[in-house]
């Protein structure tokens, strides 16, 4: 058991009595001076392969928890696989005013509307030159300033800040909380935005480059976007942001404007994510990410169409002892399935799951 594990029950409740963004800062603060520790490795057949890297297993850390990079290492050391830190902008800026993010404790759901808090690429890049040789798999998530001249410039600024230091690169089209920002998941404007990124990209084929969608995608702007995700030789897909919609929310603060995570984005993600899949048809990996709060819920974004997986929201309300049990979790299913890798699964029910109006 980690330190966190087992910080996490006593601190737990003054956390909660904080406001969400407070905690949050106080849980940066802490991890950051927790000693670090090896995590057992899990079963080799857990081990995936995808976009050029190999993870031990499948689950990482989605980005938003550590948008600056301040703990990478540490949350390894948690048991995840891979770490994904940002989103990270060219220029710092402050993001939307407080209060900006909300737990919705009856729903275990989380809305935010931080709009791209960062302290920019400089800060960024200095903090991944200094863990440069520690190894594990540390992606970087860009996205754009608010106020900016290009917005694809600031794209290529990003791929330009972190080709060479970045694990893998993600592409953040769709947040929520940017004005005008998912209108680059339009066809003509993402087929702009990868072009000039191949263009800076060039001849390389690392660091490998994914693009991170919303969960609430028509079916001719999802066709639009296989289409050119194929076309463009994408190397991932990341199924899926936060959403704007309330499905039948508990709380007195489901009003909140911002994107919705956590447990209620379970259902319309993986839906969103088996239908990339299919249409896509295995020739590009997808993350999935978006209500997995358990083993069950981890193997169902497997069987969906998921290579690999991303979590946050869930950490906030069952900790970080949520990590070993779901790989332990994925292990004793996988066992039980009676195949050899968890590759067999990815997919399985992509078909049926594409359906499901509920969880």
């Amino acid at each position: 058991m980690t330190l966190a594990e087992r910080a996490f029950p006593l601190f737990n409740p003054l956390l909660q009595a904080l406001d969400a963004e407070t905690a949050h800062r106080l849980t940066i603060a802490a991890l950051r001076v927790a000693p670090l520790a090896a995590s057992p490795r899990p079963d080799t057949s857990l081990r995936v392969d995808a976009f050029g890297l190999q993870f031990d297993h499948p689950l990482g850390l989605a980005a938003g928890f550590d948008k600056n990079g301040e703990v990478p290492d540490q949350m390894l050391a948690q048991g995840l696989s891979f770490v994904e830190v940002g989103t990270v902008t060219p220029r710092a800026q402050d993001g939307n005013p407080r209060p900006r993010l909300f737990r919705l404790r009856e729903d275990e759901a989380v809305i935010n509307r931080m709009g791209f808090n960062n302290e920019g690429h400089l800060a960024l890049r200095r903090r991944l030159e200094a863990r440069r040789g520690r190894g594990g798999i540390v992606g970087v998530n860009i996205g754009a300033n608010k106020i900016t001249d290009d917005r694809i410039a600031d794209y290529v600024r990003g791929f330009e800040a972190f080709a060479d230091i970045a694990s893998y690169l993600t592409v953040n089209i769709s947040s929520p909380n940017t004005p005008g920002l998912r209108d680059l998941q339009a066809k003509a404007e993402l087929e702009a935005l990868l072009r000039r990124l191949s263009d800076a990209r060039g001849s390389r084929t690392s660091p490998p480059l994914l693009v991170k969608i919303a969960p609430d995608l028509a079916d001719d702007a999802l066709d639009d976007m296989a289409a050119v995700f194929l076309a463009m030789k994408v190397d991932g897909v990341i199924v899926s942001n936060t959403t704007l919609a309330r499905p039948d929310l508990g709380s007195p603060l489901a009003p909140e404007t911002g994107g919705l995570s956590g447990r209620p984005l379970f259902a319309p993600s993986t839906r969103m994510l088996a239908r990339l899949f299919l249409r896509l048809e295995r020739r590009i990996p997808l993350v999935g990410v978006g209500g997995i709060d358990s083993a069950d819920k981890a193997i169902a974004k497997i069987e969906a169409g998921a290579s690999l997986l991303q979590l946050y929201s869930a950490l906030v309300f069952k900790g970080p002892a949520l990590i070993a049990e779901i790989v332990a979790g994925l292990t004793e299913r996988l066992e039980a399935s009676g195949v050899a890798s968890i590759a067999e699964l990815v997919g399985s029910k992509a078909s049926d799951y594409q359906k499901r109006a509920g969880t």
